[in-house]
């Protein structure tokens, strides 16, 4: 990190997370210093970029309107979020602004949402494009304005208790109280933190209308990986990472069948089908939960050969377990073939997760991880206490 922390009597640092952004950088200094000039405002630059962003930065710092400090993470993890994340922590402020680097958030908004956050009984104030005289017009073309507004609405309704205060909370750009948050428990995997800090914390949310304006230059880093990011972290933030587990599983059985389908086609028996189908998708199941779902606690003990392995035995146990389970259901208690077979596989679901859970991915030594993932090892195996909302 460049430059002294937080200067003494500064009220806000602003962080701006970047990602190959160099052409921008020198106009979003210029603008935010005279949009604050007199607030005691410092700037923060978190960069995760591959250009020179983080050099062209540091090189206006001793001639802009205000004190500019720069990180560039070489290793960067939990991409725009946990750039933010890193930001305010590296912070001293008693509040943050967090804001993109390329001008589609207006800098001259800035001293309105400090003015509101300091306000009595708020913690965030949300600069909102769904209000008053907001607008998204700034996003390319009506298919990213559809899928933005229909993301907020899937959004919103998942989360109706946080979010009722929220009309936009796929905005990047939004004021904090630095102590209403508890930074460990944030777990930033993409680039929607504000969804991430209103769903982990109860906040008390004032909204102000902004236009989303153009790029200034450059080209946008929204593509279809930063959507899956974002389905798998909302699914995350939601349900946790028994749906996670729930999704691989599904998206396994699926590529089981069409590789019994396949192969039958092509003349081979069906039993035959059905193993090599079965041993294809536990493995590729196995390389799934180490990359979506167990990935935090991967090197907190076994390796992976000792992983893998317990895994694949554990479900191929499970499957010659579970299939005569299902002739007895069928055959002695006389239940639908179709019933049976769903009543099992809601079973074998539970207890693969449980068994993954507690087993392969269980740290060497007790420690806070452990005590996470026990608790939600057990919430799979028993129905969560009555809240106002779950996270």
């Amino acid at each position: 990190m460049d430059g002294a922390p937080d200067r003494a009597g500064a009220v806000l640092t602003v962080i701006v997370p970047t990602f190959n952004e160099a052409p921008n950088v020198p106009e979003l200094v210029r603008r935010v210093g005279e949009a604050t000039r007199g607030l005691g405002v410092d700037l923060l630059v978190v960069d995760d970029s591959t250009d020179d962003t983080a050099d062209v930065a540091r090189a206006l710092a001793p001639t802009a309107e205000l004190p500019v400090r720069v990180i560039h993470r070489r290793t960067p993890e939990g991409g725009l979020g946990g750039a933010v994340l890193a930001g305010v922590r590296a912070s001293t402020t008693p509040y943050v602004l967090v804001m993109d680097g390329d001008l589609q958030h207006p800098p001259e908004l800035i001293p309105t949402l400090l003015a509101r956050v300091q306000e009595p009984d708020v913690d965030v104030v949300v600069a909102s494009r769904y209000i008053g005289d907001g607008s998204s017009a700034g996003l390319s073309g009506a298919v990213r304005r559809a899928v933005s507004s229909t993301s907020t609405a899937v959004t919103r309704a998942m989360f109706p208790v946080r979010l009722r205060d929220c009309s936009d909370p796929m905005t990047g750009f939004f004021a904090v109280r630095r102590a209403a948050i508890d930074l460990d428990t944030l777990r930033p995997r993409g680039f929607k933190i504000l969804l991430e800090i209103l769903a982990r914390h109860p906040m008390r949310v004032v909204e102000v209308p902004f236009v989303f304006g153009q790029r200034y230059a450059g080209a946008s880093k929204a593509n279809l990986a930063q959507g899956v990011h974002f389905m798998w972290q909302l699914a995350g933030l939601r349900f946790g990472r028994m749906s996670r587990f729930a999704i691989i599983g599904g998206l396994g059985a699926l590529a089981n069948i069409g590789i019994v389908a396949a192969m039958t086609s092509l003349g081979a028996h069906w039993l035959l089908a059905a193993i090599v189908a079965a041993e294809v998708t536990i493995a590729g199941n196995f390389l799934l939960q180490e990359r979506f779902v167990f990935r935090d606690l991967r090197h907190e003990g076994k390796g992976v050969w000792a992983r893998f392995g317990q895994s694949f035995v554990f479900n191929n146990v499970e499957t010659m377990v579970r299939l005569p389970l299902v002739g007895l259901l069928v055959n002695t208690m006389h239940v639908a073939a179709v019933l049976a077979t769903a009543i099992t596989i809601a079973i074998a679901f539970v207890v693969r997760f449980t068994f993954h859970s507690r087993v392969v991915y269980r740290p060497r030594a007790s420690s806070r991880r452990e005590q996470l993932v026990e608790r939600e090892a057990e919430q799979a195996v028993a129905p969560p206490a009555p809240s106002s909302e779950t996270v």
